[in-house]
C-alpha cells in the first residue's frame, strides 16, 4: 500500500496535522506566532548543515531549529523589542541559509522544494521520521498539557503551583523545533508556521475548552492536508502552497460563522 506516492503523501499530512494541532493551539494562545516564523526560516540552515557536514536532513533541521528557539528564548525581553527582535532573526536566519546552501561544493540543492515542501516526493523512510516525531511531539504535550495550559493562562498562578514557566516554554521550545524538523518535507520551511497557526486560529471560534480546541485544530488540520493534496492533484498546483491555501480557507469560513453568529 506505502507503494502509492498519495498514499504515502497523505499520511505525511496527517502526521504533520497531528503534531501542529496542539502545539498551534499554545502557539495562538501565547502570541508566538513570530517565534514560530523564526523557528520554521532556520530550518533552511539546518538543511545548509545537514549536508555540509553529511547528516540526515532532519538531524538538520532539528539542531538548528532547536538552537533558534533557544536563542529566541534567552533574548526576548532583553532590551530588544520582541517583535523587532523575532523579525530579525526570522529573516537573517532564512538569508544566512540560502547563503550557506550556495557555498556548498559539488551538491546540488532543489531549494523549492525545501521552502515550500515536496509531499509527493516523502519515501517510507521519511514517513517513519514524521510519525516518530509527531508521536513525539503529542507524547511531550500531553504529558505537560496542565502545566503548560496554566503557564499559558497566568504565569503567577502556575508558579504559586509550583510550576515552573520557563521550563514549560522550554518543553514548548522543543516540541516546535521537532515539529519544524518533521513538517519541511511536507509543507517547506516558508508554510510550516502557516500549518501551526491557521487550523488553530480556525478552530478556536469551534471551541469552549482548550482540549476541545485542540482536538477541532487537528481535524480541521488534517482536513487540510487530504483536501489541499487532492486539490493539488486534480488541478496540478504545488502541493505545500494548496494545503495551507485550504486551511486558509476553512480559517475564512470559520471567522465569517462566528460573525453571522454575533
Amino acid at each position: 500500500m506505502l507503494d502509492d506516492f498519495l498514499v504515502r503523501a497523505a499520511f505525511a499530512g496527517l502526521g504533520v496535522a497531528i503534531a501542529a494541532a496542539p502545539l498551534g493551539c499554545f502557539v495562538v494562545w501565547r502570541r508566538m506566532a513570530y517565534f514560530g516564523d523564526a523557528t520554521s526560516h532556520a530550518a533552511i540552515l539546518g538543511v545548509a548543515l545537514a549536508l555540509a557536514i553529511d547528516l540526515p536532513i532532519f538531524g538538520g533541521v532539528l539542531v538548528i531549529a532547536l538552537l533558534m528557539a533557544l536563542l529566541l528564548s534567552l533574548l526576548t525581553g532583553r532590551g530588544v523589542g520582541s517583535d523587532a527582535l523575532l523579525g530579525v532573526l526570522a529573516h537573517a536566519a532564512l538569508a544566512f541559509g540560502l547563503v550557506a546552501v550556495s557555498f556548498l561544493p559539488n551538491v546540488r540543492v532543489d531549494l523549492l522544494s525545501y521552502l515550500v515542501g515536496d509531499i509527493l516526493a516523502v519515501s517510507k523512510g521519511d514517513l517513519l521520521i514524521i510519525w516518530g516525531g509527531a508521536l513525539a511531539v503529542l507524547g511531550l504535550v500531553a504529558w505537560r498539557w496542565s502545566a503548560l495550559l496554566s503557564s499559558t493562562l497566568s504565569p503567577d498562578m502556575a508558579r504559586a503551583s509550583d510550576v515552573d514557566p520557563k521550563r514549560e516554554q522550554l518543553v514548548l521550545t522543543l516540541a516546535l523545533a521537532i515539529t519544524v524538523a518533521v513538517a519541511i518535507k511536507v509543507v517547506g520551511a516558508l508554510l510550516i508556521a502557516a500549518l501551526l497557526i491557521i487550523p488553530a486560529a480556525a478552530a478556536r471560534p469551534l471551541a469552549r475548552a482548550p482540549e476541545t480546541m485542540a482536538v477541532i485544530a487537528a481535524l480541521i488540520g488534517a482536513a487540510s492536508a487530504l483536501g489541499g493534496l487532492l486539490v493539488s492533484f486534480a488541478l496540478d498546483t504545488p502541493t505545500g502552497p494548496t494545503i495551507v491555501s485550504l486551511a486558509a480557507v476553512i480559517f475564512a469560513s470559520t471567522q465569517t460563522m462566528r460573525a453571522l453568529q454575533g
